[in-house]
């Protein structure tokens, strides 16, 4: 059964940091490229960053640039997200998704499964 688990989500101080894991099974995780998207309450599920299926590239949107750093360990069928100076506007649902494509992208509908999700509040 193919399966995409989010963990390491949780309360954090502004400024402060979490390093987010997506772990997978039940399909070829070195096949597919992998993205990390987020949704806040009353928005549209947006795309934060992405890796290629070899790890070799790596994209990131504005909002995260420069905070944040994604990568992978395809012996472990892991990514990671490393997310640094966060901020209160971050707060969101976070999830991790697969898509077979060779290239990644921020784009939803580019991603065939993904995961449940994993809170990140960010609050003093």
């Amino acid at each position: 059964q193919l399966q995409l688990v989010e963990s390491g989500g949780g309360l954090v101080q502004p400024g402060g940091s979490l390093r987010l894991s997506c772990a997978a099974s039940g399909f070829t995780f070195n096949y597919h490229a992998i993205g990390w998207f987020r949704q806040a309450p009353g928005k549209q599920r947006e795309g934060g960053s992405c890796i290629i299926r070899s790890g070799g590239s790596t994209n990131y949107a504005d909002s995260v640039k420069g905070r944040s750093t994604i990568s992978r360990d395809n012996d472990k069928n892991t990514v990671y997200l490393q997310m640094n100076s966060l901020e209160p506007e971050d707060t969101a649902v976070y999830y991790c998704a697969a898509s077979y494509n060779y290239y990644c992208s921020g784009y939803v509908n580019d991603y065939n499964h993904w995961g449940q999700g994993t809170q990140v509040t960010v609050s003093s």
